[in-house]
């Protein structure tokens, strides 16, 4: 009973986001935005302090989401003529990943192209992934040693998770979306094809985590403290909204997801340095691929660390 109060409580708070959203980003009130973002984290943390760490992650995150669009809405359209209708603004704020706001625009209006080939692909995205989380109780079922079987559980499903939800899900919707008129688009776009890590987040891997940190770190600190700083600020953020997503449901691992935004916002960096001095160490297609893989796999138990692989991945897995 006390679990079905805080997911009312939930509702209504993020309700009321989106009601008073649509004030706000009309307005363009970006500093009232980024306050509703502190506080309603800041509530809902306590509110589900004792519930168990996968329904906290998924309330912060929901949450976070939420009121992040109202920063990201009301930074796009400053000195811009607000032209959704509060149902397409209601209908982009609680039914859609992206943070940009203008391809609902067009809600309502007729089928838009290539929206079942997006949905066949997530359907597709979904049973694979549920293939691989099958995979991993196989991998339980075995009794290897103790290492080797967390890293071959671990792997498989957030592989598994990743699948269902950012290719199967998120394809779905996007597909949907569509079909109603909306000009939505995959926010995942085959991040395996990316030849440097710059491609990679900015153009192939959560598109919406992209849209969200240029829109409301990078573009408005890039001309006052400069391009690189404003970058490195822009992962720190990302790290921030980790650390809020999976260190602060287990209370634990504070500081890692962070270091590990640090450490691709440095690389980032590292590769624009290389341009720049015109170094063509990634030119070759195989090195590239080596160097991104590297450059996010070696450093990944930081982001995703022993506690939240443990209390929340293998709990929604179903492995114990």
């Amino acid at each position: 009973m006390e679990t079905l109060l805080h997911i009312a409580c939930f509702a209504l708070i993020n309700a009321v986001l989106i009601l008073a959203g649509y004030i706000i980003v009309k307005r363009a009130m970006v500093i009232l935005s980024w306050l509703l973002l502190v506080i309603t984290i800041t509530t809902v943390h306590f509110i589900f302090l004792g519930d168990p760490p996968v329904l906290r992650m998924l309330a912060i995150i929901a949450t976070t989401f939420t009121a992040m669009k109202l920063i990201a809405v009301a930074e796009a359209y400053k000195g811009k003529k607000f032209a959704l209708t509060f149902k397409q603004w209601a209908i982009f704020a609680s039914s859609w990943a992206g943070m940009r706001a203008q391809p609902f625009e067009t809600l309502g209006g007729p089928p838009l192209p290539n929206a079942w080939p997006m949905v066949r692909f997530g359907i597709s995205r979904i049973f694979i992934g549920a293939l691989f989380i099958a995979v991993a109780h196989g991998v339980q079922a075995l009794h290897l040693a103790e290492n080797l079987s967390y890293m071959l559980i671990s792997g498989l499903l957030l592989v598994g998770f990743s699948l269902i939800l950012h290719f199967g899900l998120l394809s779905i919707s996007a597909g949907m979306w569509r079909r109603h008129g909306a000009n939505a688009y995959l926010l995942f776009r085959q991040p395996a094809r990316a030849l440097s890590l710059t491609e990679f987040w900015s153009k192939r891997w959560n598109i919406a985590f992209s849209e969200m940190t240029s829109v409301t770190i990078f573009r408005p600190l890039k001309n006052r403290i400069g391009a690189p700083a404003a970058l490195m600020l822009a992962f720190a953020f990302s790290g921030l909204l980790h650390e809020l997503a999976l260190s602060l449901p287990v209370n634990a691992g504070y500081g890692l997801p962070m270091l590990y935004f640090i450490i691709q916002g440095l690389l980032v960096l590292f590769e624009k340095w290389l341009s720049i001095n015109n170094i063509r160490f990634l030119q070759s297609k195989l090195i590239a691929h080596a160097w991104v893989f590297l450059g996010l796999v070696v450093p990944m138990p930081l982001l995703f660390h022993t506690q939240f692989i443990k209390e929340v991945v293998w709990v929604m897995g179903g492995i114990h």
